[in-house]
């Protein structure tokens, strides 16, 4: 595995940007929490899709796939938690189970080795 650090840079502006605008655009209680939660979940996903590269390019392209659906669905369930007003529990448990899904994958395509 080998990270890129001027892409990681750039995918961590990235992620901060698009975290200050869930910040921005939230007016709920859990603003906070939202924007940390999602600056947390946005950057691993972009870091993988974007700087980081496997020996085997199979693993590679099959991770950046991954990464990228799951950078999507991190959007989506962000833009939906900060629009609609709900108890910060359920943006926790939600977004936990995705990202801990989101790294059982990325485990288990890294030791397929393939």
């Amino acid at each position: 595995m080998r990270i890129d650090v001027i892409q990681a840079i750039i995918c961590f502006a990235v992620s901060f940007l698009i975290a200050f605008g869930f910040y921005i655009v939230n007016n709920n209680q859990s603003k906070l929490l939202i924007s940390v939660g999602s600056f947390v979940f946005i950057t691993t996903t972009l870091i993988v899709l974007i700087a980081v590269r496997f020996a085997q390019p199979r693993t590679t392209s099959n991770i950046k796939v991954v990464s990228g659906i799951f950078f999507i669905v991190a959007l989506i369930s962000n833009i939906i938690f900060s629009l609609v007003k709900c108890l910060s529990i359920w943006y926790i448990i939600t977004n936990g189970i995705i990202f801990l899904f989101f790294l059982l994958i990325i485990y288990s395509i890294k030791l397929a080795k393939q």
